[in-house]
């Protein structure tokens, strides 16, 4: 499984990459199935921030989350939780499968 950090208009440093790493780490516990999981960070002028986070799990659609704001750290809590919910309600669905 890899996780890559994508800044557009934004350097990504070592402090956002080790903490988007640390919050879509929590999304493995989903499915054993994740294959790659996208942060794309983007800067918005005058201090806005888009991010979107794309989970690619095997024999599925992607799942995104999306969140737009001015902390780009609530950004990125905002965009998991999204999937995160997202990731459970697949889970579920196939749970009774």
């Amino acid at each position: 499984m890899r996780v890559d950090v994508v800044g557009k208009h934004l350097e990504v440093t070592e402090a956002i990459r080790t903490y988007a790493d640390t919050k879509v780490a929590k999304l493995l516990k989903f499915s054993e199935r994740v294959q790659l999981i996208t942060v794309r960070l983007e800067k918005e002028p005058p201090k806005h921030f888009h991010v979107e986070v794309v989970v690619d799990v095997e024999k599925h659609d992607d799942f995104v989350g999306h969140c737009k704001g001015e902390d780009l750290y609530h950004c990125i809590d905002e965009a998991v939780d999204k999937v995160s919910r997202q990731l459970t309600t697949f889970k579920e669905k196939t749970k009774g499968v």
